[in-house]
């Protein structure tokens, strides 16, 4: 009986279509063999969904077990030409093994005699097959690079997206399930204070889930999802981000932060919830961080939060370690000081505000006229490097690569330009607003989110330290003159200087102003 070895091979869902499944195939590989009177010992399969790997180690293990087994075989089975290489160097690897071995090739739907001529058709049609194999792979590049400058995702919509169908063209839509889950998980990452270990306890704890048959998120996947720029409106090709057409699902800052995070912190303890970043020790200057243990009571799991420096084990460092409600405890006092209860004194307060946030006005016009200058050279370095790229000067992976970073330039710039004119309008209401939120913390810091709370840090004071158990400051004019014990020293005149700004004194007195210094408690 003759033995046979055979490949059935599909590289699309068309071809199946067209009546090349590995069904037919396979059909017409045992009948050739039957009516030859022999058997198929060996049946190698390529599926349409193999991957181009696993595609090219399913023939490399062909050749292997054709080379081993020549001197039992009597052929090798293959449906077509091109059903056996979709290249001409598989081809040639297949001449050599009926040359070297004398082991015949067989194409059943495509009989061929072992002559010049005979091999001449065969080879025709090896580089008939080649071609179209050529011939699709560009008219699917150039359909990914149309779809790409769209601004479409070439494949599958990541987490958070779903692949639609409208008016027979594959779009991407916000997925209404996921998509929030999604922005959830970067605002829990930048203003929370977690590491990717703690974020999948915190989504769980909400009951947000990943996917029904995996409710917990992955930590890998938490990453990758971190890491996407897809969320800030970009799409992936070839190694490279494009501009895209789909709904943003995380603002730029937000993004830009967590990357700074990711790369300085993985593996890192927890920092501290609202002083991440700007809280440090007074002993060593190092930053504060959280310390987080769990204890089991009788009413469940209980989380318990430590603050302390990160060099804290060290032997010639104070083994200080402050509970949350002890750190609380002196933010709520800070804030007791800062209660003005003299309506007079309280109109002086925002008179001070705005008149510092008015002087302030200059620097920032300075800043943002030197902003508007940047983003105008960013924007003619794009038109520059286009023009390089429509005259072929420079090539594709460089052009992507310079022209991504000056959209990520040009994108930090225009925010800067935004915030800073933002900020020349509305920096006297906001520290007015913030000033008055100040005059009722202490009732709702409890209830406060962590933004909140570190933006008011920020804004009423900075240099802040962990000495000892006490949280210090220097605070801000004129939260300075609050906090102070008594709150304003005066001499005669009826005038106040805080900083460089006179104002009346709101106290009526014949005093004048004695001593000004910042007040550092």
């Amino acid at each position: 009986m003759n033995r046979y070895v055979a490949l059935a091979r599909v590289s699309s869902r068309e071809q199946e279509r067209e009546g090349f499944s590995l069904d037919v195939q396979e059909d017409a590989l045992q009948a050739y063999a039957s009516r030859h009177g022999g058997e198929i010992v060996k049946l190698f399969r390529i599926a349409e969904t193999a991957t181009k790997r696993s595609e090219r180690k399913t023939f490399r293990e062909l050749l292997r077990y054709c080379r081993k087994n020549a001197a039992r075989l009597e052929a090798v089975l293959f449906y077509k030409v091109d059903r056996a290489a979709r290249n001409l160097r598989d081809f040639v690897d297949l001449e050599a093994l009926e040359e070297e071995h004398d082991l015949k090739l067989v194409f059943v739907s495509q009989p061929t005699e072992n002559t010049p001529a005979g091999r001449m058709m065969r080879r025709t049609f090896a580089n008939m097959a080649s071609f179209y194999t050529e011939q699709q792979s560009l008219d699917v590049k150039e359909g990914q690079e149309r779809r790409v400058e769209e601004g479409l995702f070439v494949g599958h919509a990541p987490y958070g997206f779903r692949n639609v169908r409208k008016d027979g063209r594959g779009l991407v839509e916000t997925d209404p399930e996921s998509g929030p889950k999604v922005r959830r998980i970067f605002d829990l990452y930048a203003h929370h204070g977690h590491t990717l270990d703690t974020l999948r306890k915190a989504l769980r704890l909400e009951g947000l889930e990943y996917r029904p048959s995996s409710p917990s998120f992955p930590r890998s996947t938490l990453h990758k999802v971190l890491t996407d720029r897809s969320y800030i409106g970009d799409v992936p090709y070839r190694g490279h981000w494009f501009e895209g057409s789909h709904e943003s699902l995380v603002d730029r800052a937000t993004f830009e932060r967590v990357q700074v995070l990711l790369g300085g912190r993985k593996y890192k303890p927890h920092e501290s919830v609202y002083g991440a970043g700007m809280v440090r020790c007074g002993h060593c200057g190092r930053p504060v961080v959280v310390e987080v243990k769990c204890k089991k009571t009788k009413a469940g799991e209980r989380e318990y939060r430590y603050y302390r420096c990160a060099q804290y084990t060290r032997k010639d460092h104070p083994s200080i370690r402050v509970t949350e409600g002890a750190l609380d405890k002196e933010i709520l006092g800070l804030f007791a000081r800062l209660k003005v209860r003299n309506e007079r004194i309280h109109a002086w307060v925002v008179e001070v505000l705005r008149k510092i946030a008015a002087k302030a006005g200059d620097t920032r016009k300075a800043e943002v006229a030197k902003a508007e200058s940047q983003l105008a050279r960013v924007k003619g370095q794009k038109d520059r490097l286009l023009d390089l790229r429509l005259a072929d000067e420079i090539d594709a992976d460089a052009f992507a690569d310079k022209q991504q970073a000056l959209r990520d330039r040009e994108h930090e710039l225009s925010l800067r330009v935004e915030a800073l004119g933002r900020q020349q309008s509305e920096q006297a209401d906001l520290a007015v607003r913030v000033f008055e939120l100040s005059q009722g913390l202490a009732e709702r810091w409890d209830t406060a989110d962590t933004p909140e709370k570190r933006r008011l840090l920020e804004i009423l004071g900075l240099n802040w330290t962990l000495d000892g158990v006490s949280l210090v400051g220097d605070l801000r004019k004129p939260f300075d003159v609050l906090a102070a014990d008594p709150p304003l020293r005066c001499g005669r005149g009826d005038w106040i200087r805080t900083s460089d700004v006179l104002l009346p004194n709101p106290t009526g007195s014949s005093r004048r102003v004695l001593r000004e210094s910042a007040v550092r408690r």
